[in-house]
């Protein structure tokens, strides 16, 4: 035969990205992505319920804002105690004891007859969402070969939008029929993912070969003398690029919603959620794109160019789109700029830590920036009683720049192997 006819070698053909992830690591992808997801709807349900609870229970913006920041702090106390729980017990079971807590907390705020009853759910709604993300995060990070480490912690990562999505969808079809209580209580679903994780998830090898009894010391290594000092920057990044997110996104919702003499764009909560959806699409395709840009060119630069987008688009939105049609149309790019920066957190946080405190490490300085960006919703509460919610949520600007010149003090990690045992 000529050999212009002959067909090429098999083995000549690049291998596709993702069939150089083994199957299992591939179900702990779904299992991290579903539980984010999941927890994603849990948390932000209540944004979407915030009017009705405030008619209902009689309480103002500042309140409000109280209690998303009540969420956030304890979300800080679960990220820690669970990833410490992970580094001991495995990332599995700890990530099954998250979503649980998560999905009854939900239940439970179904149930609250007043204002302290609603602060102790939304308490225990933190601890589990926090702890969530430590112990996925965690699980994906040792699950996959580290030239992909950053795609799939933005698959991962990506489940936020999509249960943000889920949020708006089921706020606009049970609020205006049926109200808050049966909304909050369809937040238990996520509870049957419990029984998916428990059967088909292993624990990654990387955790399986570390030192036994080592997690049990993660959290006074994490402190030591050679972890403090990336411990502390690692926790100053996140609490900055958290204070612009949640203080942004926390008042989304209510800003489209409120009347323009509010300060905001006058939206019914129908079109509230239908605004809201292309957003979070944008936002989804942010997640999976930072984590194709942080595995080509690296995690800091991708960082500080969304963080920076982020900056720049945030006073265009709040201050100066007020045709619904405009706010369509920024809404995705506001998405993708605002959201898709998370990408990093699971990659770059476990290629700074070794295996036995990486869990503790992955929840204590992604949590711990949480805690302290927790005045965030209420600063843009007290803000937007006083200015307007529109005028409000453009002071999150300066904090996405804080955390686009953060992100440099901390080495590049892009393509850095974990320990014995990681695949690839």
């Amino acid at each position: 035969m000529p050999r212009f006819l002959e067909m090429p070698a098999e083995s000549s053909r690049p291998t596709p990205w993702y069939r150089e992830i083994a199957p299992d690591a591939w179900r702990a992808v779904l299992a991290a992505f579903l539980g984010w997801a999941l927890d994603a709807m849990d948390f932000v349900i209540y944004l979407m319920a915030i009017p009705a609870l405030e008619k209902e229970f009689g309480f103002d913006s500042v309140f409000s804002g109280l209690l998303a920041t009540v969420a956030l702090l304890s979300s800080a106390v679960g990220g820690i105690f669970f990833g410490w729980l992970a580094d001991r017990l495995g990332r599995t079971r700890a990530l099954s004891l998250t979503v649980l807590v998560y999905s009854f907390a939900s239940l439970g705020t179904a149930t609250a007859q007043d204002m302290t009853q609603l602060v102790f759910w939304r308490t225990l709604l933190g601890l589990g969402m926090g702890g969530e993300w430590s112990a996925g995060a965690a699980l994906v990070s040792e699950s996959v070969p580290a030239a992909h480490r950053g795609k799939a912690i933005g698959l991962m990562q990506s489940g936020w939008a999509l249960g943000y999505i889920a949020a708006a969808l089921l706020a606009a079809t049970i609020l205006p029929a049926l109200g808050w209580r049966p909304l909050f209580a369809a937040g238990v679903t996520p509870a049957l993912l419990v029984f998916w994780i428990r059967r088909r998830l292993k624990e990654p090898q990387v955790w399986s070969n570390r030192q036994e009894g080592s997690g049990s010391r993660s959290l006074s290594l994490l402190f030591s003398p050679a972890q403090l000092p990336m411990t502390l920057r690692a926790t100053f990044l996140s609490a900055a690029v958290m204070f612009g997110y949640w203080g942004l996104f926390s008042w989304l919702p209510a800003f489209l919603a409120s009347p323009p003499a509010k300060g905001g764009a006058g939206l019914t909560m129908l079109k509230t959620a239908a605004w809201i959806v292309p957003m979070q699409l944008g936002a989804f395709a942010g997640y999976l794109t930072f984590g194709f840009l942080s595995d080509r060119f690296g995690r800091r630069p991708s960082v500080a160019g969304f963080l920076t987008g982020a900056a720049i688009l945030v006073p265009i939105y709040g201050l100066l789109a007020r045709s619904p049609l405009l706010l369509l149309v920024l809404g995705p790019l506001l998405g993708f700029f605002g959201h898709g920066y998370f990408s990093v957190f699971g990659a770059l946080l476990a290629e700074l830590f070794p295996t036995s405190i990486r869990a503790t490490a992955q929840g204590l300085c992604y949590n711990a920036g949480r805690a302290l960006s927790a005045l965030a919703p209420l600063t843009i509460g007290v803000l937007a009683t006083r200015h307007g919610i529109g005028p409000a949520l453009t002071a999150t600007s300066a904090f996405f720049l804080i955390g686009a010149g953060a992100v440099f003090l901390l080495p590049e990690t892009r393509g850095r192997k974990l320990d014995a045992g990681e695949p690839g």
